[in-house]
Parts: C-alpha cells; sequence; structure tokens
C-alpha cells in the first residue's frame, strides 16, 4: 500500500514547532522516503499558533495536505484547533497533564506525560520536544536508531554530554509510546535504505544555487521571508569568499550590489514587498546603467506589512514592470527547491550576458518549505559572463572605449572599469556611446532602442513552459512558481478518476513565452488559471501576451498555500451539479 503520512506538530511560536518538524523529516529522509515539510506561523517571536506538517510518502511529494493522520500537540490550542483535522484512524499525541485538555469524541490518542519524562530520563524541560518526537516514531515503530543519528547531528556542536542526554530522553519518550499505543491504532512505517538525497528549504536552494553561480557579493536587509538566504550566505560567506552586508535599509542594499556588478562581481540581493518597493530605483538605475544585477523577491501577503509571514502570489506583474522607465529585465519563478537551485544559476548568466537586471520571484511557500532533491550536479553549472573586452581591447581603446557601443544586440562589450587603460564611463542619465550625457532626440531614441535589444535575447533564452498534455483534454490546469505541486497533485487525483486534464507550468516569465503558451493551449481545452492571488495577474498577463482569454479562474489569497484538496473543492467543471 503507498505510504502517504501527514504528521502536524502544533504549539506557540517558540515551542520548537519548526524544530520537531525539521528533526521527523531529516529521519523520514533518512529511511528512505520523500519529504515535504511545510509550516504556518503567526509575525510575533513568542506566542500565537504556530504549526508545522511533514509529509512523508514513498514517491515525490511538493504540496502540502490538509488533513492529517497525525497530529502532534504541544499545547492544549493544538489539540482543540486540529483534532477535527485527524483522517479516520489518525492519532493525537498529547501531554494531558500539562494541557489540561481532553480531547473530543472517540479519537485515537496518546496522553503522554511528556514534560514529566523529560524530567526524568534526561533532568531538563528541554528535551520536552524531543520526547514528543520520538513519542510519534515509537507510534510509528520506526527505526529508533535513526532518529539517534539525527539527534548527534543536530546537537553535536553542543557537546557529548547534550547528545547523550537527548537521546536518553528520546529512548524513553519512544519506548513509553510503544508501549502504551492506542488500542486498535496500527501505522507501522518501515525505514529503508537511505535515497542519498537533501532536504533543502527554497530559500537554502537559492543561496546554494547564488554560491554555485560564482556570486562574490550580497547586500540584503533582513526581511520574510528572504531572510534566510541572507543568513545562509553569511554563514557560508567566509568559507566561499563572499562578502555578505546587512546594509542599513533596502536602497542602500540594492546599490551596493549594483555597484559590484558594475566593478565586475556577480552580485545579488534578497528582499520582499516593501524591501523591493525601496528598492526600484536602484533597479531602474541597473537597467539605464546597464549593470548585471540578481535580485531576489520573496512574496507574501500585501500590500504593505499586510500578512508578513504567510504566502501569496500578487506580485507578479510588479516584479514584470516595478521601476520608472522602460528598461529590459527577466523574471524567474521556481516551483519547488530544485528549481530554484538551477534558476538562481541561470539569473546570473542572464544577468552578465544581457548587462541588465533578473529578478528571482519566490514566494513564502516556497520559499520556507523543505523539498528532497538529488545532489545538484555541479558539473552542469555552466558560468556565463557575457561579452567582455580582452586585457589588449581595452588598453589599445583607451580613452575612446564606448561603454555603450551601439550593437546587433543590444549587448555592449565590457570593460572593468579601473584595471586598464580603457576609459569606462558610465551615467544614469541618458547618455551616448561613451557613456556621457545627452539630451538630443536622436541619441535618445538609439539608446532606448539598443536596451530594448536585449528583450529579443533575453526571450530567446527564456525555456518553454512545461506541459503535460492529456489526450482530448477538457481543460488544461496552468500555474506558476510554487503552484506547481499542488496543481500537478489536483490533476492526478483528477485524472486518475476519470478527467481529462492537461497542466501547463510556467516558471520563467518575462520576456514572457506568448508563442508557446498560446501554441500549447491551442487544442488543449479550457484553460484554468490556478494562482495565489485575488485579482488573477497570470491571467491578465496571458491575455495581455497572447489574446487567449483565460476565464476559468482558481484563486487562493487568504495567505494560506495551495493545496491539492482546496483546488479540487474550488474547482467545478461545466455540466456539474
Amino acid at each position: 500500500m503507498p505510504v502517504d503520512l501527514n504528521i502536524l506538530i502544533g504549539g506557540e511560536a517558540g515551542q520548537g514547532v519548526v524544530s520537531v518538524g525539521a528533526v521527523l523529516g531529516r529521519v523520514m529522509l533518512r529511511g528512505g522516503y520523500e519529504v515535504f515539510t511545510d509550516q504556518d506561523f503567526e509575525s510575533r517571536i513568542r506566542g500565537g499558533h504556530s504549526f508545522a506538517r511533514v509529509r512523508v510518502a514513498d514517491r515525490p511529494v511538493q504540496s502540502p495536505r490538509e488533513d492529517t493522520d497525525m497530529v502532534l500537540a504541544l499545547n492544549a490550542e493544538s489539540v482543540l484547533l486540529h483534532q477535527a483535522e485527524l483522517t479516520p484512524g489518525g492519532v493525537l499525541i498529547y501531554d494531558g497533564h500539562q494541557t489540561e485538555v481532553k480531547p473530543a469524541g472517540e479519537l485515537n490518542c496518546l496522553d503522554i506525560p511528556i514534560a514529566d519524562i523529560a524530567v526524568a530520563a534526561a533532568g531538563s524541560l528541554k528535551m520536552a520536544n524531543t520526547v514528543a518526537t520520538a513519542a510519534a516514531l515509537g507510534l510509528l515503530e520506526y527505526d529508533f536508531s535513526l532518529l539517534s543519528e539525527v539527534l548527534e547531528h543536530e546537537y553535536g556542536r553542543h557537546g557529548q554530554q547534550v547528545v547523550e542526554a537527548n537521546i536518553k530522553a528520546a529512548r524513553a519518550g519512544y519506548d513509553y509510546a510503544a508501549a502504551h499505543r492506542p488500542k486498535g491504532y496500527a501505522f507501522p512505517l518501515k525505514a529503508g535504505k537511505p535515497s542519498g538525497k537533501l532536504l533543502l528549504t527554497g530559500n537554502e536552494a537559492v543561496a546554494l544555487g547564488a554560491l554555485a553561480a560564482g556570486c562574490r557579493f550580497v547586500a540584503g536587509y533582513p526581511m520574510t521571508p528572504s531572510t534566510p538566504i541572507l543568513e545562509y550566505l553569511a554563514d557560508k560567506g567566509r568559507e566561499f569568499g563572499v562578502p555578505v552586508i546587512q546594509s542599513e535599509d533596502e536602497i542602500a542594499a540594492i546599490n551596493m550590489a549594483v555597484g559590484a556588478g558594475y566593478a565586475g562581481a556577480r552580485a545579488m540581493t534578497a528582499t520582499s514587498g516593501g524591501g523591493f518597493s525601496l528598492m526600484t530605483e536602484g533597479l531602474a538605475l541597473a537597467g539605464m546603467t546597464e549593470t548585471p544585477v540578481v535580485i531576489v523577491l520573496g512574496q507574501r501577503a500585501g500590500p504593505a506589512t499586510g500578512l508578513p509571514t504567510r504566502t501569496e502570489q500578487a506580485e507578479l506583474n510588479y516584479a514584470i514592470h516595478a521601476g520608472h522607465g522602460e528598461f529590459p529585465r527577466a523574471v524567474l519563478a521556481p516551483a519547488n527547491a530544485e528549481e530554484a537551485f538551477w534558476l538562481t544559476v541561470k539569473a546570473f548568466n542572464l544577468a552578465e550576458k544581457y548587462q541588465t537586471p533578473v529578478i528571482v520571484l519566490t514566494d513564502h511557500q516556497m520559499a520556507d518549505s523543505y523539498y528532497t532533491v538529488a545532489p545538484f550536479d555541479l558539473e552542469a553549472v555552466t558560468i556565463e559572463r557575457g561579452e567582455w573586452l580582452s586585457q589588449t581591447e581595452a588598453d589599445r581603446q583607451g580613452r575612446e572605449h564606448k561603454r555603450y557601443a551601439y550593437t546587433e544586440s543590444g549587448v555592449s562589450p565590457r570593460a572593468l572599469p579601473g584595471i586598464h587603460q580603457a576609459l569606462v564611463a558610465a551615467d544614469s542619465d541618458e547618455h551616448s556611446e561613451a557613456g556621457h550625457i545627452i539630451e538630443d532626440a536622436a541619441t535618445r531614441r538609439l539608446m532606448v532602442g539598443k536596451r530594448l535589444k536585449k528583450l529579443t535575447g533575453l526571450a530567446a533564452e527564456i525555456n518553454k513552459p512545461v506541459l503535460s498534455r492529456q489526450p482530448q483534454a477538457d481543460y488544461t490546469f496552468i500555474s506558476w512558481g510554487s503552484g506547481f505541486g499542488p496543481v500537478a497533485e489536483a490533476v492526478e487525483i483528477l485524472n486518475g478518476a476519470g478527467g481529462k486534464i492537461s497542466h501547463l507550468h510556467l516558471a520563467e516569465l518575462w520576456p514572457f513565452p506568448a508563442s508557446e503558451v498560446a501554441a500549447m493551449l491551442d487544442g488543449g481545452g479550457k484553460p484554468v488559471v490556478i494562482e495565489s492571488n485575488a485579482t488573477g495577474q497570470l491571467v491578465r498577463l496571458i491575455q495581455a501576451e497572447t489574446g487567449i482569454n483565460a476565464d476559468i479562474r482558481i484563486n487562493r489569497f487568504d495567505g494560506r498555500p495551495l493545496s491539492a484538496a482546496y483546488i479540487l473543492n474550488q474547482f467545478q467543471p461545466e455540466g456539474a451539479s
């Protein structure tokens, strides 16, 4: 029987909900399972309800389930909020002595004295989460040695004493759960051989992609959900020779990154909605000065502060059009951690080849969720630095160097400022080929045309959307970014029940692949666009670029992630009652 186990860990922010989820995910990964973990938390340091979901399967999973097979409740509120989400035969684990709550109905329950066991076994309440984690695994009869390995890895930096205390606490929680399994409850989960895969968040994958792409400068100001990118790179920066600067604000961050790009370093910044607003002047500066820079824009629910720890896809049009004036750019929206790595690599290459900003558009759901991914093939990473003048040619040109020389592609070969005889002049005003300020109409027209020519080259670099075609389809579901996993799962369920539904997914959104999308939708059934915003931003983009109307929409904009269950509940096939 296929394995598809969903474990929910609930508690207050600050109680270690995410840590328990991360440990469970890693234990399952070591047993050879595919894992998808997401989290839901409020925007406060401590207090407020939060939960993490760990989905474990024997096939790839990339989306959350809304029902759950096991609730691990760390406080009373979690019992009350989530007991109704249990599937038939599911189990609730809680500490009745601590929570003083009585679950409703005839649920399978394990009332385990988590706090008492932690104190008795390890002498510290700090081990309570370890006890709870082990209790969940005890009920599943899962291989305890895998938990020991993960605890040693997690706590090894704190010393062997801490490791041993956690393992003692875990052993006690595991044994208690195994000995007090609710009557009739059985869900044995057998661990297999490790797959060798990794468990990464989207943010970690972006950071790894930046390092693999040869990023040499990072500046940013912390803002959810992109902060973990900066933290990861700051941790690894010394090892990889990458300065990571926390600037005083986002204006400084992007201008630092543009400055580094101008000087020849591969540079990146990462931010979110309000921070990106502050960056738009710097974005336009990069467009005018034709300076390569990569910007990670992590979407969350806005406007303004909105729901800062929740998800949305409401900045697609903003990413495409942000900044004053007209200038080329590319916008890439990865679906998962694997794509986040590779599209980040691509973003650096496009930025330098076309000397222009490139935006990696993530969202909270993709950025903070853990995905199972195969190790990245670093041999497949290519570094494309675009057109540079050789030292000899730069020396020969000297003061005659034209930084913005008119070319067929719109891309002018660059000379690095300050390292040869070439005079590199750049200006944020409109300028001549030599980089000097101009006002005349003819040069203005030529320079605008030169910059916009890059769109042709960029468009040729954009990969086609991915189409999973169903013969004689009645509908084509269309997704972008993190919508891939939930939509793919919904399509699989519907087709498994006799439906005829194709799936078209876009990850590389600008320049928009209009002809490819139009061809893929031709004869593919009615388009149904599914996205996490209220106004249908992809719907309007498809209509503007292809003339195709997608009248059927499924939009989620309550800050919660798309899921297959949500899509199936919203989808109303024509003719259905």
